[in-house]
């Protein structure tokens, strides 16, 4: 296994697949993983303002993240998707991916990190990860995705990098 930062062709395919087959997302939400990727591609990260970690063996991509600083912020992240394929769960791989995403984020200058989730039930096992990996709830915005649908969000507080 390795990680890889840069977005390939390829990839927006394999972020459709690994988010359809999450069990999490509806159509417009993978149409919109996709979309990102495809942003990163067309424009480039800078433009875009969307960054990735791949974490991928010969077979394909087994995870990712992407992420991205928060206009108007000086070092606060948002963190917009992180996907692990089911037939790798429960094997710390999300775990893995994000303190590499935290990594290339604290090379950057990054010293928050934000995540937000729904409050469905569907989503324990998302809200328990966040906290696993160190995150606090910070915030609730009721009914934000719908009706009983809140927005959770997260942050975790990133440490600077020591310099050599």
């Amino acid at each position: 296994m390795q990680y890889r930062n840069n977005a390939i062709d390829s990839d927006v395919l394999a972020v459709k697949n690994l988010a359809a087959q999450s069990g999490f997302f509806s159509l417009e939400e993978i149409e919109v993983a996709a979309e990102l990727v495809q942003a990163n591609l067309s424009k480039g990260e800078s433009v875009s303002g969307y960054s990735f970690i791949f974490l991928e063996t010969k077979q394909g991509v087994l995870g990712y993240t992407c992420y991205g600083r928060i206009p108007g912020t000086e070092t606060s992240y948002d963190l917009y998707w992180i996907i692990v394929t089911n037939s790798m769960r429960k094997r710390s791989l999300g775990q893995q991916i994000m303190a590499e995403t935290e990594k290339a984020i604290q090379k950057a200058g990054g010293r928050r990190l934000y995540a937000d989730t729904s409050s469905r039930e569907l989503y324990i096992p998302t809200r328990a990860f966040y906290r696993k990996c160190g995150f606090e709830q910070e915030a609730v915005l009721k009914d934000f995705y719908s009706q009983g649908d809140d927005k959770v969000i997260f942050v975790k507080a990133l440490d600077p990098l020591s310099s050599p």
